[in-house]
């Protein structure tokens, strides 16, 4: 049996199989982060060209079995730094997918002039090994957070202090542009080993607002005077499954509870539209919102570790 890496389909009928296979396998081994082959090819069609954006599949016998994303952080103040982030079917590894991968994403990325290369790895010896044989270092790490919404009772929605409104995503549909502000100065604030600096508009349009599994009415927004001050993002992946993937305050609105309100209110209305699973993500530095998915009853499900390497 022979493994071959090469890209996925995206323009031909195989694209859907290609694109079901590729978030197949995405779920098998990454079952706490959401996907569907419509939001694997809404990345693909609606990446920005800065991104150098290149999806990979390894396959064996016409069966997909590895899947790899790579590209460059274009939105960074810091020029050179890409990623790749490789998965393999747990049932298909030892056969050479991961690594054929992780040689093709390099060879793209040296392409394209990146010099220091990220990526994310489950906190398992075998993972860690393979990544340190090829070069990696570890750096930081981060806690996938699930909470059993069927069955733990959630906290009551806090207050909301004098001055403060709650909406939806879905109230701005006229006019986005004030959550993307909010977006980017929370994303310039979190926790990384990579600087964000989101400045593209229409870029965060086709990326964030309009990615298909986002859901606008599920997207808690805490409003003072008028403007966004604190969000949830909520994204749904069709079925039962539900995931925050931000949740932020605007730095001049700090210290209020305003991120811990937004969430309690996506977290009950996401219960009772009949969601069983609530998943989230936090770096493991980031003690207040570790400290308020606590509070909610979410529990640590597995820790990944970004790993860094350099290219001569």
């Amino acid at each position: 049996m022979t493994v071959i890496v090469r890209d996925l389909r995206t323009e031909d009928a195989e694209d859907a199989e290609d694109a079901e296979g590729f978030s197949h396998i995405r779920r098998l081994a990454l079952p706490y982060m959401l996907s569907t082959p419509e939001s694997v090819l809404h990345d693909v069609t609606h990446a920005h060209p800065d991104a150098h954006f290149r999806p990979l599949v390894a396959e064996e016998d016409g069966e997909l079995i590895g899947t790899a994303n790579t590209g460059v952080v274009y939105d960074s103040p810091q020029p050179g730094q890409g990623y790749l982030n490789v998965y393999v079917h747990p049932e298909r590894r030892g056969r050479g997918a991961g690594a054929l991968l992780v040689r093709t994403a390099e060879e793209h990325l040296a392409e394209v002039s990146a010099n220091k290369l990220f990526a994310w790895v489950l906190d398992e010896p075998a993972n860690r090994s393979f990544a340190e044989r090829r070069g990696y270092r570890a750096s930081r790490s981060a806690h996938f957070l699930r909470l059993d919404l069927a069955n733990s009772p959630l906290p009551p929605r806090p207050e909301a202090p004098a001055g403060v409104e709650l909406r939806t995503a879905a109230d701005f549909a006229d006019d986005p542009r004030p959550l993307f502000e909010l977006d980017a100065e929370t994303l310039a604030d979190e926790p990384s080993d990579i600087a964000h600096e989101f400045t593209d508009y229409e870029a965060w349009l086709k990326e964030t607002w309009h990615h298909p599994l986002l859901s606008q009415e599920l997207t808690s927004v805490a409003v003072v005077d008028g403007r966004p001050a604190a969000f949830s993002a909520a994204r749904t992946d069709g079925g039962t499954r539900y995931g925050t993937v931000m949740t932020g305050t605007a730095r001049a609105h700090r210290g209020r509870g305003l991120a811990k309100l937004a969430k309690a209110d996506s977290l009950h209305r996401a219960h009772a539209a009949g969601f069983t699973e609530a998943f989230t993500g936090n770096d493991s530095g980031n003690g207040p919102m570790l400290a308020i998915n606590k509070w909610f009853g979410y529990e640590i499900c597995a820790t990944e570790v970004q790993h860094v390497r350099e290219l001569g």
